[in-house]
């Protein structure tokens, strides 16, 4: 269960697919519940904001996090960090292919045991 959650919302609309915006977010937010750590609340903070070229959304957690040394190949189809978790690996690959054939992009940060951020580049 999600002890806190956090909402920033700077932009008021993002002008995109609903049917794939709400791809990425349930991917982001089920991730983030999925991989959640058993040692403390699970805290996720919902973002948005403009930038000149991009609305960017972030999505952070206080979960499990992922090795930095790891983290380039998250995206790529059937790849999997944690296998304690049921799931195919085919989630992160899938909400990319959506962002990136919509001109955006997806970044990541992360830092194992302390949890991750996403943020999702959505072009306007």
């Amino acid at each position: 269960m999600i002890k806190v959650l956090r909402l920033s919302f700077q932009v008021p609309e993002i002008p995109f697919s609903k049917k794939n915006l709400r791809s990425i977010l349930f991917n982001l937010l089920s991730n983030a519940v999925k991989y959640r750590s058993p040692d403390r609340d699970l805290e996720i903070a919902i973002r948005t904001e403009q930038s000149e070229h991009f609305i960017i959304l972030s999505i952070q957690d206080n979960g499990l996090g992922l090795d930095p040394n790891n983290i380039n190949d998250i995206f790529l189809k059937f790849n999997r960090k944690h296998d304690h978790v049921e799931g195919t690996g085919i989630g992160l690959y899938l909400i990319e292919r959506i962002i990136t054939n919509a001109g955006g992009k997806i970044e990541v940060e992360s830092e194992l045991g302390k949890g991750s951020v996403f943020r999702v580049y959505l072009k306007h």
